[in-house]
């Protein structure tokens, strides 16, 4: 029976359109559900739309519209760019759904049934933009003096009747759940980071509001709604059907890996597992917080305005080639910038003048001088064997050693350097001599080059889908032989078949800003 793998991103919030950190985030959790599906594992990949707090709610009055209205729209084009950046994930979720509003009463009742829920009066900061509330030793001074939240948004006094979450309880069990999993969150940085925000102490959380009502309604008190946080991230059990014991929820929670921003990793490296001790239920597996993709130099934002549209960037230099830059250019966990001109050249000598005119030299050559298929018959030369070695190991072990760790640069670098051996090699065996010289060598050559060429494709297949499935088909190699397993067969050994080829990887123009 396949292992189940379940992985997540935070869902996204959807007061404007989305914008390129919402694919950056989306995109690499797609990488991993499809690596891990290559794998053999039985994946569950969920993404979508947090659509309650206050937020959304001032932003519909701006609008001139209701809540649900601007959700409906909004979480609409999220879905739309999803599909076309080509996200395989198995639920998109919008905690505008009835179940989930069950889902979050539920686990509301539980943590009030272990004692943990409170009336009582909130006074103190509260950020509408993080929707977080933050306590005065937290917050910094702005230009003018103003009081900003830690991520530098404006902040209010709030005054209300809320419920309260006893978090102080969860301090020393939180501490221990760090210690006995220092994998739990990641990288080492966010660890540390969270472990030192918990040992500085924990106060008890405000967790319902009365002043607005676009939200879940606590049970039994009906004029509050539940704090955004509460709601949100109760989608990773509710979307497999929680309260329920579903064969979903059986089967895939705990979650393997809740990917997202590290500007929310207190939420889910300390509120979220408190919420779950609290309610008996099983805490996930570990929390991987990225870091932000700047745009020279500055966090892509709405509220700052230098927000790029992810779908126009896919339209100008294709799906494939932005998923593969997004994941290739920088380490994932760390905080990376892009541009136009970064991303032509990556696709340029990498992609297109490495590995697409590899794949499509070698397969055009096949095409025109064996007729498109041929078995080789003459011996395995060293040259050969080391190459198929190199390959096989960038391709069957180091790539997918470091995509477990969520090391995609990495990974990627081995998948280039075995490329860059594929190219060395084809230059000093030169088939295209070998062909009046000696055509049986030149066919092993050629086999052993499409063995490599159906190793890099199946690897490099969840970054770029599209492509090596072309890659694959042009190789005709079977749908049911593309995954991790077939790298153990080598196909050099056998009768070689080549349809004619076009480019996987065409090659991109400068911007002309660049340019210029």
């Amino acid at each position: 029976m396949a292992e189940p793998f379940y992985i997540t991103t935070a869902i996204h919030y959807p007061n404007g359109k989305p914008h390129l950190g919402h694919a950056y985030e989306t995109i690499a959790a797609d990488v991993c559900a499809r690596f891990q599906r290559l794998r053999g594992r039985e994946v569950r990949f969920q993404t979508g739309t947090d659509e309650h707090g206050l937020k959304m709610a001032q932003k519909a009055r701006e609008l001139g519209v209701t809540p649900r209205a601007l959700a409906d729209e909004m979480s609409g084009y999220f879905r739309e760019l999803f599909e076309k950046l080509n996200i395989s994930f198995d639920r998109f979720f919008r905690t505008s759904e009835d179940a989930h509003h069950r889902a979050s009463q539920a686990i509301w009742k539980a943590m009030e049934a272990n004692g943990d829920l409170y009336l009582d009066r909130y006074e103190g900061w509260y950020s509408i933009r993080d929707e977080a509330y933050y306590d005065e030793s937290e917050l910094i001074e702005g230009e003018g003096g103003e009081k900003l939240s830690p991520q530098g948004t404006p902040v209010e006094w709030t005054v209300e009747e809320s419920w309260f979450f006893r978090l102080s309880r969860y301090q020393e069990p939180l501490l221990a759940l760090y210690r006995d999993n220092p994998d739990f969150v990641r990288p080492e940085s966010r660890f540390n980071e969270v472990a030192r925000f918990v040992e500085g102490g924990l106060r008890d959380l405000s967790v319902s509001r009365t002043s607005f009502d676009w939200g879940v309604k606590v049970p039994g008190a009906e004029n509050h709604v539940m704090y955004v946080w509460v709601d949100a991230l109760t989608n990773y059990i509710s979307g497999l059907g929680y309260p329920d014991q579903t064969a979903d929820f059986t089967k895939f929670w705990p979650a393997d890996v809740h990917l997202i921003g590290k500007d929310i990793v207190r939420f889910h490296a300390v509120y979220w597992p408190a919420f779950l001790m609290s309610a008996g239920i099983a805490l996930p597996k570990s929390v991987f917080a990225h870091g932000f993709l700047l745009n020279r130099g500055q966090k892509e934002s709405k509220s700052v305005g230098n927000v790029t549209d992810p779908g126009e960037l896919a339209d100008r230099f294709g799906v494939d080639i932005l998923r593969y830059f997004l994941l290739r250019e920088f380490s994932f966990g760390q905080d990376g910038s892009w541009s136009a001109e970064a991303i032509v050249n990556r696709a340029n000598s990498e992609l297109a003048n490495s590995f697409g005119n590899l794949a499509q030299r070698v397969m055009s050559f096949i095409a025109k001088n064996c007729g498109g298929n041929f078995a080789a018959e003459a011996p395995v030369q060293d040259v050969d064997k080391a190459l198929r070695e190199k390959v096989n190991h960038a391709c069957a072990v180091e790539l997918p050693d470091a995509f477990e760790k969520l090391a995609f640069a990495a990974g990627l670098e081995a998948w280039m350097q075995a490329v860059f051996a594929c190219n060395a090699y084809i230059d000093e065996q030169a088939p295209w001599a070998l062909r009046k010289t000696d055509p049986e060598r030149m066919q092993r050559v050629l086999a052993t080059l499409i063995g490599c060429i159906r190793d890099l494709a199946i690897a490099v297949s969840p970054v770029t889908p599209t492509a090596a499935a072309k890659i694959l088909d042009a190789l005709c190699v079977a749908q049911d032989a593309r995954d991790f397993a077939a790298l153990a067969h080598d196909p050099a050994m056998d009768e070689i078949r080549v349809d004619q080829p076009s480019p996987a990887f065409p090659r991109l123009d400068m911007p002309e800003e660049a340019a210029s």
